[in-house]
């Protein structure tokens, strides 16, 4: 068996210790990313909505950057919302001004009722484009 492929961010939050996880792991050249939830460094859920989408995102990014990948190799996401009919709008913005321009990947947003704290996570899966 492979031995998986770690992929952390420079500045790795708090809770992928606290919870044992890897942030990404690369197969291949297929990049799975585990949930991205807009945590500050100490591992603590951002209190304002719209500022822990952007984390979100920023996190999701920085992990994406660490594999040598960006957003525009994202395949596929799926979102998960704790209260998606209050929060939909002010995610759509935010996710329009992340996203770039088409083709989008595919997308599948889930309401849930528990994010250990948080209010939206965010898996991807991408493909790391290859070294020039």
């Amino acid at each position: 068996m492979t031995k998986r492929d770690a992929i952390f961010p420079a500045n790795r939050h708090a809770l992928y210790d606290q919870h044992q996880y890897s942030a990404a792991i690369r197969s291949g050249d297929l990049l799975f990313v585990s949930g991205q939830v807009g945590s500050r460094g100490d591992g603590l859920p951002e209190p304002d909505y719209a500022k822990q989408v952007k984390l979100a995102f920023d996190n999701l990014n920085a992990v994406l950057a660490a594999a040598g990948a960006s957003f525009d190799d994202v395949i596929d996401v799926i979102s998960f919302h704790t209260d998606p009919e209050k929060q939909f709008e002010t995610f759509m913005a935010i996710r329009a001004q992340e996203l770039g321009a088409a083709p989008w990947p595919t997308w599948t947003a889930i309401g849930v009722n528990w994010l250990a704290g948080f209010d939206v996570e965010l898996k991807v899966v991408a493909r790391v484009p290859a070294k020039a």
